[in-house]
């Protein structure tokens, strides 16, 4: 007698090791299934492991002795299962991304095989599997195993993980909105971009390239593109805050435009743009919180913005105006010291609506306007020549036009006399030395002023004055007053 089949199913091509177990086995003589002969082996009296040989659908299993036929149990031969298709059919080599297999006979999958790799699965039911994939390389075959033996088997492809390389622009603005174009490989079947959490509306130009829109978002953040391979490295995309404009001097200018602007606020460093209306101006970034731009041609009132990768900032209004440019003459005096402080006097022309009068870059102090021709200024400090214009309504003066040259005089010192004794009469004639001499405009004994020749700019020719005891030399110029020097009369 037999009491159980171990399995009870197998495939219909057969081959599979069938345990039969029962009792007064020792003798068989045969083991069948249905009326097809199985090779067998006696184990012991209450078991026989035989190799189920091919057939189909239900059969009974017997055993025969010379005592006679066994009872029969119920073997079930079952057709291989049939994998038709996976989603997706290729993944990262890392593995770890979830394939739906679809077919048929999957009801009692054992196994899920990627190459020669098992497969954590579940069986949706008999026509579905959702399996891991596991790590691998290359191109694999998958295949499912139940007890109806091994499924014919479906590609599928390893394929490497996304590179990102570039993003240009890597900032904008934190509304978000501005392109964002990313380089770099295997991008083709993109599902997905994120600039850090947030995900963005994308195109994929080519397998190299994908045009996204950023989102909103602040700070830095890492943008990664995704495939069915896996995700990309990370490149940093630094959202910035829109500039803002707070002041244009001057805020009005010639309809001819040409003329000089300072705009000041925050968030220049990086300005792409300068607007005055729809017009472009010319501009240079000075730092974070100032540009200086050339107005362009323009009539009425302009706004004016700052664009930056952050966005365009609020915007200023600009006047354009038929006020005559001022013209510049002359200057009263021509030098002076270079820690400034000193009047200037400006000689010109539609000077009346004065805003602003510069010494190249610097800003002039206390502008007096006294008539249409003429202004009074304090002198700021520098160095070297520079050019002074003059700003008003009707735009910035023309250097070119008039002797607008201002020059600043260092401060001259005094080394040495020869010289450095004379007679109480006078008349000596003593060469001075020193530095920074060229516009000597007085030398002086004592109080005593001394004709005086400037030779160079490190020396002077000076005749003494009638004096008594010993005096102090000293030279004044547009720079200032010297050291004074010991001079003794005899």
């Amino acid at each position: 007698m037999i009491s159980t089949l171990n399995p009870a199913q197998g495939p219909a091509v057969g081959g599979n090791q069938v345990i039969i177990s029962g009792v007064g086995l020792l003798g068989a003589t045969a083991v069948r299934f249905g009326t097809n002969s199985a090779i067998y082996a006696v184990v012991s009296n209450s078991s026989i492991r035989a190799t189920a040989p091919p057939g189909a659908g239900q059969t009974s299993v017997r055993v025969t002795s010379p005592t006679g036929t066994s009872n029969g149990l119920t073997y079930t031969y079952t057709a291989a299962p049939v994998l038709n298709s996976l989603v997706p059919g290729q993944g990262p080599t890392s593995g770890g991304n979830q394939v739906v297999l679809t077919g048929t006979g999957f009801t009692s999958a054992g196994a899920v095989h990627f190459g020669a790799a098992s497969a954590v699965f579940t069986v949706t039911n008999d026509t579905q599997i959702t399996a891991t994939a596991p790590a691998g390389t290359g191109s694999a075959p998958v295949t499912v195993t139940t007890p109806g033996g091994t499924s014919n088997s479906v590609t599928y492809t390893y394929v490497p993980a996304p590179v990102l390389s570039g993003l240009a622009p890597s900032q904008g603005p934190t509304s978000g909105g501005s392109q964002v174009v990313l380089t770099g490989t295997r991008f083709t079947s993109a599902s997905a971009v994120r600039f850090g959490a947030a995900s963005a509306v994308f195109i994929v130009n080519n397998d190299t390239q994908i045009t996204a829109i950023a989102p909103p978002g602040t700070g830095s953040v890492s943008v990664t593109v995704t495939t069915p391979a896996g995700t990309s490295n990370g490149l940093t995309y630094t959202y910035t805050a829109a500039p803002v404009l707070n002041s244009l001097v001057p805020g009005q200018g010639p309809t001819s435009g040409g003329n000089q602007v300072v705009l000041t606020g925050t968030g220049f460093t990086s300005a792409g743009a300068v607007h005055f209306g729809a017009a472009s101006a010319v501009f240079t970034v000075n730092n974070d919180t100032q540009i200086t731009a050339t107005a362009p041609a323009g009539t009425g009132s302009v706004p004016v913005t700052v664009t930056t990768p952050g966005g365009t900032s609020n915007s200023v209004t600009y006047n354009y105006t038929t006020t005559p440019a001022p013209t510049l003459t002359d200057l009263d005096p021509h030098f002076g010291p270079i820690s400034g402080g000193n009047t200037v006097t400006i000689n010109g022309t539609n000077l009346t609506g004065t805003t602003a009068v510069h010494f190249d870059a610097q800003p002039a102090s206390n502008i007096v306007v006294v008539g249409d021709n003429q202004i009074m200024v304090t002198a700021p400090a520098s160095t070297s020549t520079v050019m002074v214009t003059v700003t008003t309504p009707g735009g910035t003066s023309d250097p070119s036009i008039g002797n607008p040259y201002y020059t600043y005089v260092p401060q001259p010192a005094l080394t040495s006399l020869t010289p450095d004794t004379g007679p109480t009469t006078g008349g000596t004639n003593v060469t001075i030395n020193g530095t920074s001499l060229t516009y000597t405009d007085q030398v002086f004994f004592g109080t005593t002023p001394a004709n005086f020749a400037a030779i160079s700019d490190t020396i002077v020719l000076a005749t003494s004055p009638p004096g008594a005891g010993s005096v102090p030399v000293t030279i004044h110029s547009p720079g200032g007053t010297s050291n004074s020097l010991t001079y003794t009369y005899e």
